[in-house]
């Protein structure tokens, strides 16, 4: 059983530190900032980024073990390390949303323009269609420090299709079934931004039906990629 669990943390440790890699290469990140967490499957902890570290220097190990509430787990691996300035809200999220097991946080510079507006991202392409089922709502103003941003997060996406809220001032939050999941619903969030925001130069965009958007949104959803072959 104790060794089930230590190789559980160890796949996200290593899974979380790579996809760091992947907030560089999208160009979603400078300097330090920006975050990534995994959910540790079948136990009450996730692995997130530690503060203030370049991403050239994360690894596995860096990367820093947490409880549900937050708090880093005695003893493990890069425990001596202050874990991200916004594990309260991550935290928030996997105690709330048990569906969840991965959370991105970026200062993308298109999507971030729009939170600056606190205005969402309307779904006039396909694009959106297929990955959020609908707008990328803006979620409320609020302070790092503690769990409030991670109650915007999930006061915005109850009952909300989207896998990205825009907190007001601040930028994108993305959530997923898993870590890698999250950072592909940032990666696009930060696409369908820049795309609408380029639309919105030359006027006014067409909105798509919403009958059009569920049934895009399905075929993505259930249809699109490669399907497992029944026995």
């Amino acid at each position: 059983m104790e060794e089930r669990r230590d190789e559980a943390i160890a796949a996200v440790r290593a899974q979380v530190a790579a996809l760091h890699s992947e907030l560089m290469r999208y160009g979603l990140v400078v300097w330090t900032g920006g975050n990534v967490s995994g959910r540790v499957p079948g136990e009450d902890l996730f692995v997130i980024k530690p503060s203030g570290v370049d991403y050239d220097d994360l690894s596995p190990e860096s990367m820093i073990l947490c409880d549900l509430d937050g708090v880093v787990v005695p003893g493990s691996a890069g425990s001596e390390r202050s874990p991200s300035s916004d594990t309260a809200a991550h935290a928030y999220v996997y105690r709330h949303m048990a569906e969840v097991g991965g959370v991105v946080h970026t200062h993308s510079t298109y999507a971030t323009a729009w939170a600056a507006r606190g205005e969402a991202i309307p779904c006039d392409i396909t694009a959106m269609a297929d990955e959020f089922g609908g707008e990328i709502p803006v979620g409320p103003f609020a302070i790092i420090g503690d769990d409030s941003i991670g109650r915007g997060i999930v006061e915005t996406l109850a009952g909300h299709r989207s896998r990205a809220v825009l907190m007001q001032n601040h930028g994108p939050f993305t959530i997923g079934s898993d870590a890698r999941d999250a950072v592909k619903a940032a990666v696009m969030c930060e696409d369908v931004a820049r795309t609408m925001h380029i639309a919105r130069q030359g006027g006014a965009t067409i909105p798509i039906d919403p009958a059009a958007i569920d049934a895009l949104f399905d075929r993505y959803q259930h249809v699109y990629g490669q399907q497992e072959a029944s026995e």
